[in-house]
């Protein structure tokens, strides 16, 4: 099993995953709009963002974005921010969650961070219990505020899978 950044190729197996965290997607369902092409490579080009893939014989079984925060507490330290996190939904209860989720905090140990923070749709109760099983606290309330789409530098765009 090998952790590390995803390639373009692997793309529509990544977007197969956030598609749909409760049945598995055909990646060749998947369409990859302009927006994926664009944000994936941001993300690829950014030293700070990584698209991390867990693979086993070809075969994306989870992935992860890292973002890795500048900041001024902890010293100065980056911070880990963890997100879209997802394991096929064939491969789950596997112990594969929490290899990829090691393997993502050793690599944030590894960066320096001094912390590895996430974020968990409230809705998403085993996911809950499997962070702090990892031992992730819940340590703060999180706020979020939607955007309306306008010409400036932030996009978004919606998976879509058949």
């Amino acid at each position: 099993m090998i952790l590390r950044p995803a390639t373009r190729a692997e793309l529509p197996a990544v977007l197969a995953l956030l598609a749909d965290e409760d049945r598995v997607v055909d990646p060749a369902s998947v369409v990859v709009t302009e927006a994926y092409e664009r944000a994936f490579a941001d993300i690829e080009a950014d030293p700070r963002n990584e698209m991390l893939v867990l693979v086993d014989d070809g075969l994306v079984l989870g992935c992860l974005q890292a973002t890795y925060v500048p900041g001024l507490g902890k010293g100065g330290a980056e911070r880990a921010l963890i997100e879209a996190v997802r394991i096929r939904a064939d491969r789950r209860g596997g112990g594969l969650g929490r290899e990829l989720m090691e393997r993502a905090v050793a690599r944030a140990k590894e960066r320096g961070c001094a912390l590895v923070q996430l974020t968990s749709n409230k809705q998403r109760a085993d996911a809950h219990r499997f962070y702090a099983r990892l031992g992730f606290a819940r340590s703060h309330d999180g706020f979020k505020l939607a955007l309306q789409p306008s010409s400036g530098s932030c996009r978004t765009a919606t998976v879509h899978g058949n």
